[in-house]
């Protein structure tokens, strides 16, 4: 089943396109990383997705054919958003009892029993709240919904290192314990790198990669040798840099080549390393919507 399935997705605002030309297959059961500078259309994407804006252009189902924004996505689809979105001045207790009456599905005693756990109880404001506990009500609204899919919105980006972590190890408690799928918005790499298994990177409006992390890493290598050698056929340069008489580059393995010919030293590359790479070759592309997705 696919939990994404997008098909010359576009969407503009004025003259501006914060998205186009986008074709996505993401499949459930994983924890996919959206990962792209500001501005590159990632929130334009997840807003569609749970339905909060429609496309100018293509076609865009989720969880297996469903139309999105439709009510049957809109009661499997559970949103978590940056500025978590709760009333500050209710009471959690309230908070719950809000939630329950606006959703046609919601777990009351999953939701007030992992509170429970959480130190954090009914009588407390959710303003009163610190940044790790309020992300912990906001996912855990969401959670009690028992989705089919989970989408973060840069859910980590205000909180500090440990209250982080809680977060992430809930999210992946979710999957592990109710099969939820996740879609993962952020800017810090190293977490991604420690918890995806698919890569979705858009730069300027447009998918640059996407497909699971060990195919995308494994098609990619960084090798070195001097400067001025030309290298394979088979390789496509993604980025480069030069330490004196020696050259570096992150290249894509395009065909069955060695990835290792003489006079050339290669290594594995990790996703923070293969992201920043993407990211920076975009940022000098000027016509970046020449440029296919990597699959």
């Amino acid at each position: 089943m696919t939990i994404v399935d997008a098909r010359a997705l576009g969407r503009r605002y004025g003259t501006t396109w914060a998205l186009r030309d986008c074709d996505l297959t993401i499949p459930e059961s994983h924890l996919v990383a959206l990962v792209g500078p500001n501005g590159a259309g990632k929130t334009t994407l997840l807003n569609m997705i749970v339905g909060l804006t429609t496309p100018t252009t293509g076609r865009l189902t989720v969880l297996d054919g469903i139309p999105a924004g439709s009510p049957a996505a809109l009661d499997d689809i559970a949103f978590v958003a940056q500025d978590m979105p709760l009333y500050r001045h209710l009471s959690v207790a309230d908070t719950l009892h809000l939630t329950r009456n606006l959703n046609h599905r919601f777990d009351d005693a999953f939701a007030s029993a992992r509170l429970r756990d959480l130190g954090i109880t009914d009588k407390q404001k959710a303003g009163k709240l610190s940044g790790g506990q309020q992300a912990q009500l906001a996912l855990t609204l969401a959670l009690a919904r028992h989705p089919r899919l989970l989408v973060l919105d840069e859910p980590t980006a205000r909180l500090d290192p440990l209250a982080r972590h809680d977060f992430m190890a809930t999210v992946m408690a979710a999957m592990a314990e109710d099969g939820v799928s996740v879609l993962l918005s952020s800017h810090v790499l190293a977490e991604l790198e420690r918890v995806a298994d698919h890569l979705v990177l858009i730069a300027r409006g447009l998918v640059r990669l996407d497909g699971p992390v060990d195919d995308l890493t494994a098609r990619h290598r960084v090798v070195t040798g001097p400067v001025g050698q030309p290298f394979p056929g088979g390789w496509t340069a993604i980025g480069s840099t030069q330490a004196g008489v020696q050259q570096h580059l992150l290249v894509r393995v395009d065909s069955a080549v060695d990835p290792q010919p003489p006079g050339w030293e290669a290594r594995t590359v990790g996703v923070e390393e293969l992201a920043m790479a993407y990211l920076r070759d975009a940022t000098t592309l000027p016509h970046l919507a020449a440029v296919e997705a990597v699959r």
